[in-house]
């Protein structure tokens, strides 16, 4: 296992070499094939993983039965249901692999005893959890204070591979608009962009 790969995701100024040894060793590498479920709803999450590579994707279904696209992650992302895991509930998303992808594991027993036993982990957890609920809340408010083209260019530079490798579908209803709306987005901008000097 690499260990600037873990040292990226896991950094905190309180963690020592040391811990990382603990940290890798606490984590089992896992290959996914494309459209793998790795949680299904209803059933109580019992990992995270830590994204190698491929994409995946979390979702819902509505009361109509339509699936909801409700995050994206990639390489370096941390693929998780905090509520489930965490909360030890039924979960109310489904996670699926868009892509082949390889990530690293780790069980909710060895993230529990990590946490109980390495202090600087303690604090990285605190970090993440809290820039967590940022992201969250950020994206709400953006939901009803942002035009679709808005949230659509937002998505377009905070994660392009996703726009070249994932259905448009997902997109669409990650964004919160139809397949056509996003047709019509992408054409405004793509025209947009050709006609800039």
């Amino acid at each position: 296992m690499e260990a600037s790969f873990f040292e990226n995701i896991y950094n905190h100024p309180s963690l020592k070499k040391v811990d990382y040894e603990s940290i890798i060793n606490a984590h089992k590498e896992v290959q996914f094939k494309k459209n793998e479920t790795i949680l299904n709803e209803g059933k109580i999450s019992n990992a995270y993983y830590l994204i190698r590579k491929g994409l995946f994707r979390s979702y819902v279904i509505d009361y109509k039965g339509n699936e909801i696209t409700t995050d994206f992650f990639g390489p370096n992302d941390i693929l998780i249901e905090v509520a489930s895991l965490f909360l030890r509930s039924p979960s109310k998303e489904t996670i699926q692999a868009l892509t082949d992808g390889e990530v690293y594991k780790i069980g909710f027993n060895d993230f529990q005893k990590l946490y109980s036993t390495i202090e600087g982990f303690t604090e990285w957890g605190r970090s993440w959890m809290s820039h967590q609920l940022f992201i969250a809340k950020h994206r709400a408010v953006s939901m009803h204070t942002q035009s679709a083209s808005q949230r659509y260019l937002n998505l377009v530079k905070e994660k392009p591979q996703i726009l070249k490798e994932v259905p448009l579908k997902h997109i669409a209803t990650y964004l919160g608009i139809t397949d056509t709306s996003l047709s019509r987005i992408r054409k405004e901008v793509l025209s947009q962009t050709e006609n800039l000097p």
